[in-house]
């Protein structure tokens, strides 16, 4: 078919439009806009949201003061039996071939996270000693320096059984180390390091201003990596973990693992607010609960440490025990605040100025005793010699006495009580409205308790046969008519209670037991 030549541009020019209509069509769909052959993407999410502060600053300017500390000790080989285990001192030969099972004994025996770390924190190294002249390594945990000179703190549970001790610096550097002191109570030590110029170091904070809730960040050698830090929040203050007389812990959050033993944590001012020295962890790792000694605490043991090498506390002399409500309505106190006196050590200085079993010490100085482990801080608080105003409660009414408190001796003494134990008589007595059976003492001082009715209230607090009940509301016991005139006297007082004082195995306590009216 022939096709004029104006017929053939005309249809040439309509196919050019319609394929660019599609391309054009094609590009807007595809989402894509061509400008010569580069393709153009979009721009990436990014959302404008506010920045949370960081940590860095703090971590940059306190980390070159905070170190880790290596102990070593020469260690005593093991007791010859008679069997040849110079090639198996871990017994493993005579486990299967089965190397699984070996690597596991070989981590519980001292290498993993059962027997190689102690419960506060720091690594333990097994070891086999084959030349016991040269020390080995026995702990490693971390501290960090407190003066330019070269003075810095950790953990007495962390350098105890060392003979040797290099602390490893943030850049690396080994330095070696002597022990200045140590204070086991508050398990705080001091280490120097000589001759080697000017350390960056830190100082304690006003722990009294921290509030649960608290940024806070710790820094440490948690399983011996060196320079780790966490961050949390202070989540309690005060804690009491039975670690001893002076328990006073903040509780933190940040991850703090065996190895941070010693180790600062910090406030948002770089300040150090406490030092890491336990974990609660059934698994070994963090949960996210570990303990500080409070700023306060090692600010005060750290300069006697300095000063002295050793810490240098006032003694009472005396046993004591918590007010409970019922004792605090026995004695007609008001509240359950105090310390009672349940015996005062005869070579005590508080014995010695008047202070007797059932007074209830509730200021020191003017200052309140609000429990036990309150009147240990005060009283160890105060130099060995020092002049004190103890305020008790007795027979009812506050009496103040001056006590020139003595030295605490180096191991805890017990108070010691002159009852011995005795054989029952043959004839015992009943105290039924308190469903206890008694006999008098073959010593005439005291009743022994021969029998207990299980569903009584004196079951119930805890008193058994063979207790000696030496008194009641003070007064002393010696028959069942005492104890009855007692019980009478508090019913007429208005009182619910009386307060027994019992003694078991040499140490004396205060029961408190209901009386019955009617």
């Amino acid at each position: 078919m022939n096709i004029a030549p104006n017929s053939y541009s005309r249809t040439r020019k309509r196919l050019l439009a319609a394929v660019a209509s599609l391309a054009v069509a094609g590009a807007v769909g595809f989402g894509i806009v061509t400008t010569g052959t580069a393709p153009v993407l979009a721009d990436a999410v990014r959302v404008e949201a506010p920045q949370v502060p960081g940590f860095a600053d703090i971590v940059e300017r306190v980390s070159p003061a905070v170190v880790s500390v290596k102990v070593k000790a020469k260690i005593e080989p093991a007791a010859d039996d008679g069997s040849d285990q110079s090639d198996d001192q871990d017994g493993m030969n005579n486990l299967p071939d089965n190397p699984q099972l070996r690597r596991f004994f070989k981590e519980f025996r001292g290498f993993g996270d059962q027997n190689g770390q102690n419960q506060f924190g720091n690594r333990r190294f097994n070891h086999r000693d084959h030349n016991n002249d040269q020390p080995r390594p026995v702990a490693q945990g971390s501290g960090f320096f407190i003066s330019d000179d070269g003075y810095l703190v950790t953990n007495n549970h962390v350098v105890e059984e060392g003979s040797a001790f290099t602390v490893v610096m943030n850049d690396g550097k080994e330095l070696d180390a002597k022990l200045i002191g140590t204070d086991p109570r508050t398990d705080l030590a001091v280490l120097k390091v000589d001759g080697v110029g000017k350390f960056t170091y830190v100082d304690f904070a006003d722990d009294s201003k921290v509030r649960v809730g608290d940024w806070v960040v710790a820094v440490g050698n948690p399983f011996g990596l060196g320079g780790t830090v966490t961050a949390g929040i202070v989540s309690a203050r005060g804690r009491d973990i039975g670690a001893g007389p002076y328990d006073d812990f903040l509780q933190i959050d940040a991850s703090v693992n065996r190895g941070n033993s010693g180790g600062p944590t910090f406030n948002l001012n770089g300040q150090v607010v406490g030092i890491n020295t336990a974990i609660f962890s059934p698994s070994g790792g963090s949960v996210g609960i570990a303990f500080d000694i409070p700023a306060s605490t090692a600010k005060q043991v750290v300069e006697d440490l300095m000063k002295n090498g050793s810490v240098q506390r006032g003694w009472l002399g005396v046993e004591i025990q918590p007010v409970t409500s019922d004792i605090a309505e026995s004695l007609g106190l008001k509240s359950e605040k105090g310390a009672l006196v349940s015996s005062a050590q005869d070579d005590g200085p508080g014995k010695k100025a008047g202070i007797t079993a059932g007074d209830v010490i509730t200021q020191v100085d003017g200052k309140d005793v609000a429990s036990p482990k309150e009147l240990a801080r005060l009283i160890g608080a105060y130099s060995p010699g020092k002049p004190v105003d103890v305020t008790v409660w007795r027979d009812g009414k506050s009496e103040t006495i001056k006590v020139d408190l003595g030295k605490l001796p180096a191991s805890d003494k017990q108070a010691s009580a002159d009852q011995q134990q005795p054989a029952a008589p043959a004839k015992p007595d009943t105290l039924a409205d308190l469903g206890l059976t008694v006999t008098k003492s073959e010593k005439g001082k005291g009743l022994v308790v021969t029998d207990v009715d299980p569903d009584s209230d004196a079951a119930d607090r805890g008193i058994q046969p063979g207790d000696i009940i030496t008194s009641v509301n003070s007064v002393e016991v010696s028959g069942t008519d005492d104890v009855t005139k007692a019980m009478a006297d508090a019913v007429k007082s208005g009182r619910k209670a009386v307060l027994m004082q019992i003694t078991r195995d040499d140490s004396n306590r205060f029961v408190a037991l209901p009386v019955a009216k009617g």
